[in-house]
């Protein structure tokens, strides 16, 4: 697995140069007046109960410990955001978790201190706990600005509810709450390629989820991170991808669009996703900021985050400085998740043709059958977008596992090297 994306980095990037990151003490902001239209992220990191599966940064829920730390995290966007003259355009703002309704007093506020600062042009979605969805906290949200949901249902089925330590979902009052409060995209995320899992069953769910008060549906593979409590066994490629192929044939036959690898929707309004900026600041613990030459990650420890915020720096842990086709491959990476890929887009962005950077992985990807192209737009096909969930499993074990790993142990490592 390291051999395979260790001999495609040095390809790509035309160097054996690794990915290097290092500490950082946390006093320097990053440069929002040198960042083009980010999406702006904020990691809420508390949770009623911890799911075996989930890798994500995350803490049982103490109200006291979640007031200090939103007490930060408004300090946190203050001190990142006040350099710049202005407000700034941002294309987005999302929520995640941990289960951001767990602060759903203190929303308002935070959303409230990254306005004095950013103008929000594309709306601002929040995850949610199935727990969570209830009128009250509806109605909360979408007076808050709110315009989306992500809820992580992962499966409406007992079978794979008892697999993932998750508690049934009762349909009734879920479908009642969101239709007494619309929200412009509802999104239900399920996982996939669980043990046993064939298509009709993951079918009924994604039936389920739409006719409950879902417009935008994502099927995320399951992945078996090394520092999470789950032991469920992976299914076999082959049998996943035909799972992926069915899934996605049938989506299409009920008039679904696909928006990225793993996301399907079936209204225009109805997308979702945090990770398609070509820059994006993030706030709070664990949380990530990319700028147009360099990668911040935040400390994942609550309590570090909160006393270096305490101490009037930064909670940022590690940082990356790309050299040119490091950022190159990065945004090639995010940009293909969405499927569509314009030359002109990235031409705009760093002042090369794609055709002089990468013209000949291009052509051999369209004679692989991963990629065709139409007026300067490449598109992956089904066989490219297998092709690309395969890749990004191998990427997610050998790069993303490995730095949240570190991170888990230490608020605040020496740095390290993928």
């Amino acid at each position: 697995m390291g051999i395979l994306t260790t001999i495609t980095r040095m390809w790509l990037l035309r160097s054996m140069q690794p990915f290097s990151f290092v500490p950082d003490n946390g006093e320097t902001p990053p440069d929002i007046a040198d960042t083009p239209s980010p999406g702006l992220y904020v990691h809420i990191p508390f949770c009623r109960a911890i799911c075996n599966f989930c890798p994500y940064c995350k803490q049982l829920f103490q109200k006291e410990l979640c007031q200090k730390y939103t007490d930060a995290l408004i300090q946190e966007i203050e001190r990142v955001s006040s350099s710049p003259p202005g407000r700034v355009k941002a294309t987005s703002l999302y929520f995640g978790g941990g289960s951001p309704a767990l602060a759903a007093d203190r929303l308002p506020q935070i959303i409230s201190a990254l306005r004095e600062h950013f103008d929000i042009t594309d709306g601002i979605g929040v995850e949610l706990h199935p727990d969570d969805v209830c009128i009250s906290t509806l109605e909360a949200l979408r007076a808050a600005g709110v315009t989306r949901l992500s809820i992580g249902v992962q499966s409406f089925q007992e079978r794979y509810q008892n697999i993932l330590g998750r508690r049934a979902i009762n349909l009734a009052s879920l479908r009642q709450a969101l239709q007494a409060v619309p929200f412009q995209t509802v999104s239900m995320d399920f996982i996939f390629a669980l043990p046993g899992q064939t298509c009709e069953e993951l079918k009924r769910d994604l039936d389920l989820a739409f006719a409950h008060g879902a417009n935008h549906v994502a099927i995320y593979p399951f992945i078996q991170f090394s520092f999470t409590d789950s032991k469920t066994p992976l299914m076999p490629n082959p049998q996943k991808r035909r799972l992926l192929d069915e899934t996605t044939t049938y989506l299409r036959s009920i008039g679904c669009r696909r928006d990225s690898i793993w996301t399907f929707t079936n209204t225009p309004a109805g997308k979702y996703s945090s990770m398609t900026r070509d820059t994006f600041l993030g706030f709070g613990c664990s949380a990530t900021t990319l700028l147009k030459n360099q990668f911040r990650i935040n400390t994942f420890s609550v309590e570090e985050y909160c006393k270096r915020i305490d101490r009037g720096r930064l909670p940022t842990s590690l940082k990356l400085d790309f050299t040119p086709r490091q950022r190159m491959v990065y945004w090639l990476f995010w940009k293909l998740y969405t499927t569509r890929l314009a030359r002109r887009e990235f031409e705009e962005f760093f002042g090369v043709p794609l055709e002089d950077a990468y013209g000949m992985e291009i052509r051999l990807a369209k004679r692989m059958g991963f990629l065709t192209e139409t007026d300067g737009i490449l598109q992956l096909t089904d066989k490219g977008a297998f092709a690309y969930h395969h890749y990004e499993n191998y990427y997610t074990l050998a790069y993303i596992d490995k730095m949240w790993g570190l991170m888990r142990k230490e608020a605040f490592p020496a740095g390290f090297t993928l």
